[in-house]
Parts: structure tokens; C-alpha cells; sequence
């Protein structure tokens, strides 16, 4: 789990030092988009057989890198009782890579 949570964190603070305008040109939008997927992989581990994913709100571009930290960590939390760790893991690191490259962080 640990490199998904460094990878997490380490998005999450990076956003958290963007200013307002770099944050409205994209990069909040591509920070809720990452963290509503990461939310929705960890509820599909968490119920299996339960209804479509529920997507997480739009809570503002300041509240985007937390809202990628809660997910990631619930992601992280979820594979680890799933046991389904490796692949999963290694997944959700290049989302969170992919995510940061798009925003250029």
C-alpha cells in the first residue's frame, strides 16, 4: 500500500500549493475526475455485488486535493481487506501518475 500512499499524498500536497488560477484552468477538474475514480474502485471492492458506484460531489477547487487524499487512502484501505493488493495497487499509482502529469505536477 505504501507506494499508493505516497503517491496519493504526494498529489494531494501538490495541489494544495497551487493558486486559485492554475487550480481553475484544469487542474481541479482532473483532480475530482482521479478522485471520484479511486472512490468508485475502492466502493466496487467494498461491495462486489451492491449497486452502481456513488459518485463523490463536487466540494470546490480548494477542497480537491483532499478529497483525492480521502479516496486514495480508502482505495488503499479497501485493497488491503480485499487482498487484492498488487495489480490493484500498481493501477491506481499510474492513475494517480497519469493524473499529475495531465495537471503538470
Amino acid at each position: 500500500m505504501t507506494p499508493l500512499l505516497a503517491a496519493v499524498d504526494t498529489f494531494a500536497d501538490r495541489l494544495r500549493t497551487l493558486p486559485q488560477s492554475r487550480l481553475s484552468r484544469g487542474a481541479a477538474a482532473e483532480a475530482l475526475t482521479l478522485a471520484r475514480e479511486l472512490a468508485a474502485r475502492a466502493q466496487r471492492i467494498e461491495e462486489p455485488e451492491g449497486a452502481a458506484p456513488r459518485e463523490m460531489p463536487e466540494a470546490g477547487i480548494f477542497a480537491v486535493a483532499d478529497q483525492v487524499a480521502v479516496a486514495g487512502h480508502d482505495l488503499a484501505e479497501a485493497l488491503a481487506a480485499g487482498g487484492t493488493r498488487g495489480a490493484g495497487v500498481t493501477e491506481a499509482v499510474e492513475l494517480v501518475e497519469e493524473a499529475a502529469r495531465r495537471c503538470g505536477l
